[in-house]
């Protein structure tokens, strides 16, 4: 593997290893206990400040329970879906697929909640550095955040620092949910060049914001 491809596969693991930690229902704290790997390290990593060493993959994989193929989105993907990137999938359950394969800066990917059979519970909520903005392209997503109920669907737009507890959920049942998420690790957020134009007829997104102003 060139050197350009392994520096992209480590700055594309990010978005996975927090992924991973999330569904494994852990904090950054619980992690660090388990695998002694200090905290602040950990939230490097997952927001692209530090490329993990091969023994730090090697400990969450065996803590997360996932492969490292998955961790580096080198696992074989399924002829019938070839994909140019390959996503970090949990099963049945969430499917993350990067979309930027840099350090620092913006991070985009994008989400798939799986469709349910029954009313989900509200959402786990996580808090970190950094600041969020969200768009939802197919089907309803819950978004708990803080102590607002949100229920957002396709062109919706959430926006928040990511220190505000947060969490999303498949909203509706018999189909999935899918958005993107543009993610700035140091607090960095979208910036509009252009006023929003009034179109009749359309109604506003939904744009959520908590927490106090991200850092410049």
């Amino acid at each position: 593997m060139a050197g350009d491809d392994v520096d992209g596969t480590l700055a594309a693991m990010g978005p996975r290893l927090r992924a991973a930690r999330e569904h494994h229902g852990a904090t950054l704290a619980g992690v660090s206990c388990a695998t002694g790997i200090s905290a602040s390290t950990l939230s490097r990593m997952e927001t692209g400040r530090r490329k993990p060493t091969l023994e730090a993959l090697l400990q969450l994989s065996k803590e997360y329970g996932v492969s490292l193929d998955e961790l580096a989105g080198t696992a074989r993907a399924r002829p019938a879906e070839p994909r140019a990137t390959a996503p970090l999938s949990f099963g049945d359950d969430k499917v993350v697929l990067p979309l930027t394969r840099y350090v620092g800066g913006l991070h985009a990917h994008k989400h798939v909640l799986p469709a349910l059979q029954d009313p989900p519970a509200r959402p786990r909520q996580v808090s970190h550095d950094g600041y969020e903005w969200l768009c939802v392209l197919y089907g309803r997503l819950w978004l708990a955040l803080g102590g607002q109920d949100l229920v957002l669907t396709p062109g919706d737009v959430a926006e928040f620092d990511t220190r505000t507890p947060h969490g999303v959920a498949n909203a509706g049942l018999g189909g999935p949910v899918e958005y993107l998420i543009m993610f700035g690790p140091q607090g960095e957020r979208l910036r509009p060049r252009t006023p929003p134009a009034a179109v009749p007829g359309n109604r506003p997104p939904h744009r959520a914001q908590a927490g106090r102003e991200a850092r410049p």
